[in-house]
């Protein structure tokens, strides 16, 4: 099994977090970690939902998605990790310094990658995440930081929003995202 992060940097104005939302679906693309030119694009997976296993005496955990590439005898799979499962993995990376998954905020600087999610691979690799509407949730960075949790699209990797709890702008732009192994 290979641990890979989704990592997250942006520029940001007034706001406060920016996180998965733990039930969402997220899209993203995939190749057999044994050939280049096998892949899926657009697979869609839901940390909070697992795919029901064939073989119920398995000792593996159950998988977020499970592939079956061409001649193979044996499925690929993608776990999402918990924060339990995540610590556990990292102990084991050494060299690994960019922490556990955890929200953006505003305080991480726009050239920072900020891990957000993390997945455990066996015979394929994530290569892409595709942002779809409501994947996110985002909060202001004012007092009482507003909380924007519906229609959350990142159209060309911007969104803008007003709080008008604390009576200013709100915004995301040069949002980027990445898959590393680690």
């Amino acid at each position: 099994m290979v641990l890979y992060m989704l990592f997250v940097k942006a520029e940001t104005e007034n706001i406060g977090e920016i996180r998965l939302r733990t039930d969402a679906n997220l899209r993203i693309n995939v190749r057999n970690s044994l050939s280049d030119w096998e892949q899926r694009e657009n697979v869609i997976i839901n940390p909070s939902e697992t795919e029901e296993q064939e073989d119920e005496t398995s000792r593996e955990p159950p998988a977020h998605l499970s592939i079956k590439w061409e001649g193979s005898k044996k499925a690929s799979v993608l776990r999402c990790l918990d924060a339990k499962e995540t610590a556990t993995a990292l102990k084991k990376k050494k060299k690994y310094n960019h922490g556990a998954p955890r929200a953006f905020t505003g305080d991480d600087s726009n050239d920072e990658w900020v891990p957000i999610l993390a997945v455990e691979c066996r015979g394929l690799e994530p290569y892409a995440f595709r942002p779809m509407k409501d994947e996110f949730v985002i909060v202001s960075s004012g007092d009482n930081g507003c909380v924007f949790d519906e229609e959350i699209e990142f159209e060309d990797g911007e969104w803008v929003e007003y709080d008008a709890e604390n009576d200013c702008p709100v915004s995301i732009s040069e949002l980027e995202f990445k898959f590393e192994a680690v």
